[in-house]
């Protein structure tokens, strides 16, 4: 009989993760797979626990949220004391769903199918070294207008998921000065950047193919590099990256590194899988099929 752990949140998000649980409990009975589900209580409750568990006898951690939830078990796990690694399996249940956008997996009860079958995948993520601190990342790390826009949508919460639209289109009115040095292969890059993004899956945010020649596994962050323009040249690249038609237009250097680093002139926060930490100056390296998912 397999054995699996579910982390829920029955406040965060989209504030549906005990109506979830409820549709996908029956599939895992079905399969007969015995289940200890765990409510969170905190931010970064689902860190925790997938750091101190014990996880003898246990085939998955899986959690009911989105990139942010799987953000925080893949920290816990690269925590461990032990250095033993669990599977995780993510049950779409959040308002960002970048992850499953890329498994083509966003129906909770599909992606708990899925997880039954004890089917795994690895994949990659990377390292984030921010001013001394380690996180650990597997969607994006953003640093200019990802992070600035993000700060700034969230007191705009009032407006739904536009918030991250309008705020978006906001800083690019404000045409910040972000000088800074990033570092790739030995080589520098000095300008005024408009961004700097490094994407290990091929979606971001609401469904946004910000990178659509990544891949989870291929040991690479596809970087994007979009230096200081004038206004109308940013908004008229914003509507380009639902469709992914961006890394075309001139304005974005598009590439696919195993490492880089951002030195501004400035400490920024940053964006790691839609959570904003850690402050630059950062080095991003890739460790290549690191976790295992079931998928």
């Amino acid at each position: 009989m397999s054995k699996y752990y579910i982390t829920v949140n029955p406040h965060g998000g989209t504030k549906k993760g005990l109506a979830i649980l409820k549709k996908v409990l029956p599939v895992f009975e079905s399969a007969q797979a015995e289940v200890t589900v765990l409510e969170t209580e905190y931010a970064g409750h689902a860190r925790d626990l997938a750091r101190d568990l014990d996880i003898d006898g246990y085939d998955g951690f899986c959690c009911i949220g989105g990139d942010g939830t799987m953000h925080e078990a893949i920290n816990g796990i690269m925590t461990r004391k032990d250095g033993r690694k669990i599977p995780i399996g993510l049950i779409t249940g959040g308002t960002g769903n970048s992850f499953m956008h890329d498994m083509d997996c966003l129906d909770p009860v599909n992606a708990t199918k899925r997880i039954v079958t004890g089917r795994r995948r690895s994949i990659d993520i990377f390292k984030c070294e921010a001013d001394g601190v380690i996180y650990y990342g597997f969607n994006i790390i953003g640093w200019g207008i990802p992070t600035d826009a993000n700060i700034l949508a969230e007191k705009m919460r009032w407006m739904g998921a536009q918030r991250y639209n309008v705020a978006a289109i906001i800083e690019v009115i404000r045409h910040r000065m972000r000088f800074a040095r990033i570092e790739i292969d030995g080589n520098v890059i000095g300008a005024d950047f408009g961004f700097v993004i490094g994407c290990n899956t091929i979606h971001t945010g609401k469904g946004m193919q910000m990178a659509p020649l990544a891949r989870l596994d291929d040991g690479l962050i596809d970087l994007l590099i979009v230096r200081k323009v004038g206004r109308m040249k940013l908004l008229r690249l914003f509507p380009k990256l639902f469709s992914g038609k961006h890394i075309g237009d001139p304005i974005v250097d598009y590439r696919q590194v195993s490492e880089f680093c951002i030195k501004p002139e400035d400490r920024n926060t940053l964006n790691i899988d839609g959570e904003m930490l850690g402050s630059t100056p950062i080095r991003v390296t890739m460790m290549q099929k690191e976790i295992e998912v079931l998928v």
